[in-house]
């Protein structure tokens, strides 16, 4: 048996590329190869299943461009940077980084002022390699800092990289991200040193965030900021679908949820994002088309970054609530 395994093999693969390669039909084949036409199909079909063949579905840019017009339409955002699906979570996040990595070298000029969030996807804009322009920008901190566990997806690293990427210079906010007690965060809240950084983040020309989901795996669970039992109560019980920014839960409708995790993060909220002229929130998982959805319905994003299949599960998603409606 290990012996025919090989001769199988190449069996498989030249039939495989006289079919896929050379254009040749099942019956061509059938006759050169001395095999009967369904023996060929299911060799054929041997062949996808065993991964000698791949096949993949190569989107026209007009498929990309009817789903951006349509996420335009449905929710009034400037832009939507849409990204080919890819077979595994790096790839994509790598992808959907690249596209936000070329917009943002066309869209930065001298002086412009950029609040920056935190997360994987945020990171890998920044970390993303690519030719782009130099500008004499300042990229501030949009919230407060991580545990080191969380070094690389800190907004503050995130921010420097940018510097070296982009140019200009970067603003710390010296302050955690996370406390347990509200009453902690009112009193840094008022620090003047961390109401400098927030009153610059706010008045800020762009901003370049991520957007949560609410599983058990989340972000903010990995980091030991809420417990899983925290974020599921947070969704049973008062609908939390998301966030934006890893600061302000929001519900599928896009409106501001109030729960057990709110008050306990450093940076700046929804309604102050709203000032922002142009907010760029990316999520590139194909776990957060939900959360993308009530994101979009909170009226603050204005460029959404993700992946083909997210942004027609969004519209999708749209419909189905839509016509519940």
């Amino acid at each position: 048996m290990d012996l025919q395994l090989p001769d199988e093999t190449d069996l498989l693969t030249e039939i495989a590329m006289a079919y896929y390669q050379n254009g040749a039909t099942q019956e061509e084949i059938s006759k050169r190869f001395a095999v009967s036409r369904i023996k060929v199909g299911r060799l054929l079909r041997k062949a996808r299943e065993e991964g000698i063949v791949e096949i993949t579905v190569k989107y026209h840019p007009v498929f990309s461009a009817n789903l951006e017009q349509q996420l335009i339409d449905r929710f009034g955002i400037k832009r939507a940077l849409i990204a080919l699906d890819q077979p595994h979570e790096e790839e994509q996040r790598s992808l959907v980084a690249g596209l936000v990595s070329g917009y943002l070298s066309n869209a930065l000029t001298d002086d412009t002022v950029v609040t920056v969030g935190q997360g994987r996807n945020i990171s890998a804009v920044a970390e993303y390699m690519g030719v782009t322009a130099k500008r004499n920008c300042r990229f501030v901190c949009g919230i407060g800092g991580i545990h080191p566990r969380g070094g690389l997806t800190n907004a503050d690293h995130i921010c420097r990289q940018l510097v070296k990427k982009f140019g200009g210079s970067s603003e710390t906010l010296y302050a955690p991200a996370f406390v347990n007690d509200p009453t902690i965060r009112a009193s840094l809240m008022a620090n003047p040193t961390i109401t400098q950084t927030l009153d610059l983040a706010r008045k800020a020309d762009m901003a370049l965030v991520g957007v949560g989901d609410m599983s058990s795996n989340s972000y903010m669970v990995d980091l030991g900021w809420f417990s899983a039992q925290e974020v599921s109560d947070a969704r049973m019980h008062h609908g939390v679908i998301g966030d934006i920014a890893g600061y302000d839960f929001f519900d599928i409708h896009g409106n501001t949820s109030h729960n057990i995790m709110s008050d306990r993060i450093i940076g700046l909220n929804i309604e102050e994002f709203k000032q922002i002229p142009e907010v760029i929130a990316v999520a590139s998982e194909s776990s957060k088309s939900l959360s993308l959805l009530g994101a979009l319905r909170t009226g603050v994003i204005d460029v959404l970054a993700t992946s083909v299949s997210n942004a027609m599960a969004i519209i999708n998603l749209d419909d189905l609530k839509q016509n519940k409606a």
